[in-house]
């Protein structure tokens, strides 16, 4: 029993799925930063930052999450040979199709979450300063959920060898996704977050596992 443990956690299935959850664990340094440490050096909730308290936090939760992101694809490049995929390919018609629906899908969410279009209604929230800076948050944010989808789907083909089902969908889903939950304070908006985790986990097999497609897909889905 302790070898094929041993084994397993030598594997590259285990290896995969561990850089998937590390992935996870850099979004949630932000909750340690937002909830426990800033709070306490502020004296104030995150509810109540000042607009220099709500860069300083984007800011320093983005170089975090580049950090992060930049560790992680160095060290799976090192132990397993694993290279970021983008191809200079053109767009396939399928790719485009369900791109644009799912662009279209969170067009839809975001309007009724919000009341209008997410990208305006913010830009009118929050001012150009503070617009500016968390949609550079936003973008950070993009990398390392992208990076839950490509090492979740590597780990689960590996382990059950099938190749059409979007596995990094629902781990994205379950990690990222339910996150919310405790994030935003609504099981509502956790339950949102797991359907939408495992689209975006679709959309990468839809765009040939091209994660700069992917992104650029991923990216404007989020911030529309």
């Amino acid at each position: 029993m302790k070898n094929k443990i041993k084994t397993f956690l030598k594997s590259e299935t285990y290896q995969y799925f561990e850089y998937a959850m590390l992935a996870f664990g850099g979004l949630g340094l932000e909750v340690l930063y937002a909830y426990l440490l800033e709070p306490l050096f502020y004296g104030h909730s995150m509810k109540e930052f000042t607009t220099i308290e709500c860069i300083i936090h984007w800011s320093v939760t983005i170089i975090t999450w580049l950090v992060v992101a930049y560790l992680i694809v160095r060290s799976a490049k090192k132990n397993l040979g694993f290279q970021l995929k983008g191809t200079d390919s053109k767009w396939s018609l399928l790719g485009i199709i369900t791109s644009s629906v799912l662009i279209g899908l969170m067009l839809v969410v975001n309007y009724v979450d919000v009341g209008g279009l997410k990208i305006i209604y913010e830009f009118h929230k929050l001012g150009v300063l503070k617009f500016i800076f968390q949609h550079l948050y936003y973008l950070a944010e993009v990398v390392l959920f992208s990076l839950i989808i490509l090492f979740g789907q590597n780990a689960l083909e590996k382990l059950f060898g099938k190749k059409n089902v979007p596995y990094g969908g629902i781990i994205v889903g379950m990690t990222w996704g339910l996150a919310h939950w405790f994030t935003k304070g609504s099981i509502l908006i956790g339950l949102e977050g797991l359907v939408i985790g495992f689209l975006f986990g679709a959309i990468y097999l839809f765009l040939d596992r091209d994660f700069k497609k992917t992104y650029i897909v991923l990216a404007l889905a989020f911030i529309i």
